[in-house]
This record gives structure tokens, C-alpha cells and sequence, in this order.
């Protein structure tokens, strides 16, 4: 979906087009789910951005939420003190700098900088996904090197790791009885 932000008063307004899925919710904040590992949160009316993991919360996640805070702070848009835990499990969050003047707005440059950071993020969790979409397929479809026809394995007396007569237990580990 593309989203047009103005900055700056009227005679000088520039216009940017960002290409990003975002929707509203209820309540008026700008709901990003764009990156691959996490959804992004910008709260207009309380001045804070807010990350949570999309699954569950692994250390991919939490990474992506630090190099965000860490590309919003370096461009003096969050401030640094204010970035932490949030509520929610495994969320990060952050206050946005007020803007020195009023021709500039905090939100709308905190989003186009979001969407600079998923940009630069892009190739690196689309090539995750093609990894992990490649891994299935070969599990799938595997090469004619990797599988065998139905009745191509040959037979023998003795098949497959487990052999009669082993007891297999925490106290005995492959103490054979003879039967």
C-alpha cells in the first residue's frame, strides 16, 4: 500500500510516497508489518513507536528491534534513555524527540525513516525466507540422488538401527541379552 507523507508548510511542502503495509487501527496509530521478524507501531497521541516479535520471541526478533531503536536514535529521533521493555511480552518501545520547529512532525519523519530501515533490511529476511522455503521444497520434492522408488531398498535379515535383544534404558545403555 503506498503512503504519502507532507512535510513542511505549505509553499514548500515536500512529498514522499513510501511503499509499506500499513493499516490505522481504532485508535489512530499507524500499524507497519512490513519487516519479516517484527511489526513496528507508531502512537501518534502518546509520541512512542512500539516493536513486537511476530511469532514468538527469539533472539532474531529481539535483534531487529535493537538495530531499529539503534537507526531511529542515530538519527536523533527517539530518545536513547527512553528505549525499553514494553508491556507486552517481548516488546520493545521508545519516545519520539519533540520537533524543534513546527514545519516539522516527529511521526512523520520516525516513518520515513521505519521504512528506510526495512528497506535496508529487506534482502536479508527475504533471503531467510527463500532458505527456509528451499529447505521444505528439497523435504517435499527431493532430487532422484536423495530419494528411492518404492520396493528399490533392498532387503536383509537385520534392518534399521534398533536390533532385537538390546534393552535400551537410562540405567542399562546396549546390554545385550541372548534369547
Amino acid at each position: 500500500m503506498a503512503v504519502t507523507v507532507r512535510i513542511g508548510a505549505a509553499p514548500e511542502q515536500a512529498i514522499v510516497r513510501l511503499e509499506l503495509d500499513v493499516r490505522k487501527s481504532m485508535n489512530g496509530d499507524l500499524m507497519i508489518f512490513d519487516h519479516g521478524d517484527i511489526d513496528i507501531v507508531l502512537s501518534t497521541k502518546t509520541n512512542k513507536i512500539t516493536t513486537f516479535p511476530k511469532d514468538t520471541m527469539t533472539e532474531l526478533s529481539y535483534g531487529a528491534q535493537n538495530r531499529l531503536f539503534t537507526h531511529l536514535r542515530k538519527r536523533g529521533l527517539v530518545t536513547a534513555e527512553s528505549i525499553q521493555a514494553g508491556s507486552f511480552y517481548g516488546s520493545l518501545e521508545a519516545l519520539m524527540e519533540e520537533a524543534s520547529s513546527p514545519e516539522l512532525s516527529t511521526p512523520k519523519m520516525a516513518l520515513i525513516n521505519i521504512a528506510n530501515f526495512i528497506d535496508e533490511e529487506r534482502p536479508y529476511f527475504e533471503s531467510t525466507e527463500a532458505i527456509i522455503a528451499m529447505t521444505d521444497d528439497e523435504l517435499v520434492h527431493p532430487d532422484k540422488a536423495d530419494s528411492t522408488e518404492l520396493g528399490e531398498v533392498p532387503q536383509h535379515d537385520e534392518q534399521g538401527s534398533i536390533r532385537p535383544g538390546y534393552i535400551r534404558d537410562p540405567y542399562s545403555l546396549s546390554y545385550l541379552y541372548t534369547i
